[in-house]
């Protein structure tokens, strides 16, 4: 599993938005299953989602077109200024993609994800937001590896540990 993430804001746009939106996206890979769960929280857009999906492969700083479904990820909440998202994706179904990605880049959905996944490991692509208020996209993310969830809990455990086995030994040393 590969996970990536990013804040989302109005900053990040390409020029920025200026809107007040907020939000985090996460995105894990599993290269062996072949599937994208992408996880968004998002608050304060200052219109309803027109547009949420990932778009690949352009250094930060630039935009490009869109590489996942349009104009919005399967299921994505279209009513409301604030909410959450959890889905996770098929990348061999052709349904996960924009057309016009897939054509660009080989023509079949084996191709086209492997370009998409080659583009967020290089941090050549983000998730976007537009709005009906903003739809050039109203907050943004590039997509960055991120540790593990787990692993933070289970680093700090060791540590502590450590920690406690030094004191001991010192304890024992000087008593």
């Amino acid at each position: 599993m590969l996970t990536f993430g990013g804040s989302l804001s109005g900053a990040n746009e390409i020029p920025p938005s200026g809107a007040p939106g907020i939000g985090s996206a996460t995105v894990t890979i599993n290269t062996v299953a072949q599937t994208m769960e992408v996880e968004v929280t998002f608050s304060g857009l200052t219109g309803d989602p027109t547009g949420a999906h990932i778009h690949c492969c352009v250094t930060q700083g630039g935009n490009t077109g869109v590489a996942t479904t349009v104009p919005v990820f399967p299921g994505f909440p279209t009513t409301m200024t604030s909410g959450t998202y959890d889905q996770t994706l098929n990348m061999l179904d052709l349904g996960s993609y924009n057309p016009t990605f897939v054509t660009a880049n080989g023509g079949t959905a084996a191709s086209a994800e492997a370009v998409l996944f080659a583009g967020i490991m290089s941090d050549r692509a983000y998730l976007n937001i537009h709005t009906s208020s903003n739809p050039g996209g109203e907050i943004r993310a590039f997509l960055v590896p991120t540790p593990l969830p787990s692993a933070f809990p289970l680093f700090a455990t060791g540590l502590g540990a450590l920690g406690l086995l030094g004191w001991r030994r010192k304890k024992t040393a000087a008593g």
